[in-house]
């Protein structure tokens, strides 16, 4: 339980500073694993605590749009046109926008910490975020844990 919440608190502290690679912490961490269930389970504890550090930078950037220092950038036809037109995709195919969102939180391409903000600008819908994010770095982190699990045991 302890190994679990360890996880969890560190991949939210990952998630929220790109300087603190949850990788590394999983390839030390992992070497305490005991089998494969153990391994999943800590890559849920992984993907979750990461979900809730992206949330934290899609929210500060959902907020931000909405500041002045945004609205007066938004304020030129051209970025406004530019603005206008992805959040009409975002929101007009959502299965594309989830697409996006798992590539980015299972591979890293593009890296999810900008994708985090770019969902929150264009106000992708949380019910899309949300479960694309936790998915996609469950399987990641969780793969990670039984590559390491199996290159030790």
């Amino acid at each position: 339980m302890i190994l679990w919440l360890a996880t969890f608190a560190f991949s939210i502290a990952s998630a929220l500073l790109p300087f603190l690679p949850i990788e590394v912490y999983i390839v030390g961490a992992g070497s305490a694993v005991a089998g494969t269930g153990e391994a999943i389970w800590l890559g849920v504890a992984a993907g979750a605590g990461a979900t809730v550090g992206k949330v934290v930078w899609y929210q500060a950037a959902r907020l931000g749009i909405d500041s002045a220092w945004a609205q007066r950038k938004l304020s030129s036809p051209k970025v406004r046109a530019g603005y206008e037109k992805w959040v009409a995709r975002a929101h007009g195919r959502p299965w594309y926008a989830a697409g996006i969102m798992f590539l980015a939180a299972s591979a890293g391409i593009p890296p999810l910490l900008v994708m985090s903000a770019v969902g929150g600008i264009l106000k992708m819908p949380m019910w899309i975020f949300l479960p694309t994010v936790f998915l996609g770095r469950t399987l990641r982190f969780s793969l990670l844990f039984l590559g390491v699990d199996l290159a030790i045991h």
